[in-house]
């Protein structure tokens, strides 16, 4: 992609969107690390309604070790795939304890080594709590970034290697947090509000359409 239309699309969403961040509610790396596992295909506001409280009670690995998974499932029971994720977030905190000295990790490799903690989530972590450039491809930057044109990808692994190639480094992060809020106000999976988009004069699957 020309490097004047990706400076335009980048100009554009941060003009839009000056106020994007990370939409998980967190105050240290280690709520941001079960926040992010919690909200694997479930809502950020979904996740936001349990932690505070899940948080309060249990706000260290060490004080989760205690927890049976079936006393875990009760806290996030309304969250999707909640056993699956309360037996991960278990193993998790058992790993930090254990391996890490109660601290999360700040290097991809160890968080990646980490029960429920895939590519995403360590992108997500390492961007957020630690401030390490990275694109964390969730479905809304998926669908964004390949409508755009800001990347041509079958697969989210090279989504996000395409992305880290367009845009500079020191915007991954933000990057990531303007596409994601322009896939859920303006550019929705089935509906995308193209006639009111600032970006469509460069959007490649709208021209793609408008040619049809």
């Amino acid at each position: 992609m020309a490097s004047m239309t990706v400076s335009f699309i980048l100009s554009s969403l941060a003009r839009l969107y000056p106020d994007a961040q990370c939409a998980l509610l967190f105050r240290n790396p280690f709520e941001l690390l079960i926040a992010t596992i919690l909200a694997a295909q479930a809502t950020d506001k979904s996740v936001n309604k349990i932690t505070p409280e899940l948080f309060r009670k249990y706000p260290t690995p060490a004080d989760f070790l205690p927890l049976s998974p079936e006393e875990l499932e009760a806290s996030i029971r309304t969250i999707g795939l909640y056993k699956n994720k309360a037996r991960h977030i278990l193993a998790t905190c058992t790993l930090l304890v254990s391996r890490f000295g109660g601290e999360v990790p700040a290097d991809r490799a160890s968080l990646e080594s980490l029960p429920g903690v895939g590519r995403k989530t360590a992108n997500v972590v390492l961007s957020n709590a630690f401030g390490v450039p990275a694109i964390a491809v969730d479905t809304h930057v998926f669908r964004v970034a390949n409508r755009l044109g800001l990347a041509q990808a079958a697969t989210v692994l090279e989504t996000e290697r395409q992305l880290m190639g367009n845009i500079p480094e020191e915007q991954w992060t933000i990057a990531h947090h303007w596409l994601i809020t322009h896939g859920r106000q303006v550019c929705h999976a089935r509906k995308p509000a193209c006639s009111s988009c600032d970006l469509h004069p460069v959007c490649a699957d709208y021209h793609k359409k408008t040619e049809e």
